[in-house]
């Protein structure tokens, strides 16, 4: 892990607002590797996921990967995609659900990790809370008219709807985001893949020549 990263970590866990799960033994959960291009930013993590430790390791994550047009791989491996949710911990349930991400948390971290990721060139907004957030006064009256005038966000935001197959009949009643918008999202992710795969396939070539050269002398 890098050094910075590594601090930061321990900095969030130190920190008093998240006492009870560093007590418990939990660690934050996100991921933000500086090689990233495209960052994912959703609610909290599920209980799935935090005691997993890996995130989106539900159905939502296997639709998510559906719609970014993406294998497990790439998702977890490539460091092309960056994790980072408005919460970095599970935060419990509530009557109707899982309890919302905690207000003060990404106004503290977000900032000094997406610091440590300097390549971002598109950020995938999911649900309701990061595009609150992150969009402020320029979202919509609600999430379907932001998601639907995804365009207005870009190049750098894209709001999406949260993948949950619980949100199966807003798709339904809006099939205009599979038919329109998740085909633009794949494009977009797509871009940012192949300049990644490109830089791999460099690196591995350099390596080889190097080792070539090694064995040369």
């Amino acid at each position: 892990m890098d050094k910075k990263l590594e601090l930061l970590k321990k900095e969030i866990m130190s920190d008093s607002d998240n006492k009870k799960y560093t007590d418990e033994g939990i660690e934050p959960l996100f991921s933000a590797p500086s090689t990233a291009k495209i960052l994912i930013i959703g609610q909290a993590p599920g209980i799935k996921a935090q005691e997993s430790r890996i995130f989106f390791n539900d159905k939502s994550g296997v639709k998510l990967r559906e719609w970014m047009g993406i294998d497990d791989d790439i998702f977890y491996k490539s460091g092309l995609i960056g994790v980072v949710p408005m919460d970095f911990y599970y935060p419990g349930k509530g009557k109707s659900g899982d309890l919302p991400p905690r207000k003060n948390f990404a106004p503290k971290w977000h900032e000094k990790i997406l610091e440590l990721m300097p390549n971002i060139e598109l950020i995938i907004l999911v649900g309701k809370y990061a595009q609150d957030y992150y969009l402020h006064k320029n979202k919509k009256s609600n999430l379907t008219e932001t998601v639907f005038h995804y365009e207005e966000y870009g190049p750098l935001y894209f709001p999406i709807v949260h993948p949950s197959p619980l949100n199966f009949r807003w798709q339904n009643k809006n099939p205009w985001f599979l038919e329109n918008v998740v085909p633009k999202l794949k494009i977009r992710v797509s871009e940012r893949k192949k300049e990644q795969v490109k830089i791999i396939r460099l690196f591995f070539l350099f390596f080889k020549l190097g080792s070539k050269l090694k064995l040369m002398v």
